[in-house]
Parts: structure tokens; sequence; C-alpha cells
């Protein structure tokens, strides 16, 4: 029997935006998408402004319960929402080769530390 709500696929742009725009360029990127997805009054991403604004970014065939998800994988202090910081730390998470490459880069400080 088919699922009724399929597994979403997405296709992880960020080790392309980090190549392209670099450190602190994509930072300012995450920064753009936390300022689309938040709640102008809360100034946090809360649920009501993920469903209203999740549009903008392709993610309107998502179910509550996916927005929810979302929203408690990031939310790191319990609140119920996402601050800028909990947002950014999320989408790093998220992106496997960027967390592949961050991993590689942290071992390579770390090994050059232990030579010195």
């Amino acid at each position: 029997m088919a699922s009724q709500n399929p597994e979403p696929h997405f296709h992880d742009y960020l080790p392309f935006m980090a190549n392209k725009l670099g450190g602190d360029g994509l930072i300012d990127e995450l920064c753009n998408g936390f300022n689309l997805l938040k709640d102008s009054d809360k100034g946090v991403i809360t649920f009501d402004s993920l469903k209203r604004n999740s549009a903008l970014l392709g993610l309107n065939g998502f179910t509550d319960e996916d927005l929810r998800s979302m929203l408690r994988q990031g939310d790191f202090d319990g609140d119920g929402a996402l601050n800028q910081l909990e947002f950014c730390v999320l989408m790093f998470r998220l992106s496997p080769e960027l967390m592949e490459g961050s991993k590689l880069w942290l071992e390579e400080v770390l090994q050059q530390e232990l030579r010195d």
C-alpha cells in the first residue's frame, strides 16, 4: 500500500552555497532564510510563521506534523520556536555533506595543533 504522506526529498544546496559564497556569505543567506520564516512580531520561527511562510521556500507540501517535527529538531531551548542561532545550527545539521566537511576541517585543525 502506498504511503499517503511520502517522505519529502530535498537536494542539499548548502555545500554548493558554502563553496560559492564562502562562510560569511553562507551565514548571511541563512539569516535571510530565517528572516523569511520568522514571525515578525515575535522575532522567532513559530509553527504559525513556518506554516504561513514555508511556501516561499517550496515547502507547501508539508503536513502540520512535518512542520512541528522541523521545529522540534532545532528547538534546543524548548520554547517551541526557533531563534536565529537554532535555525542556523539546524540547517547545518540537516546537511550531511556540509557536516562531513566541517568534521574533516576540525580533524585537520586538531591534528595540526597536536603536531605543533
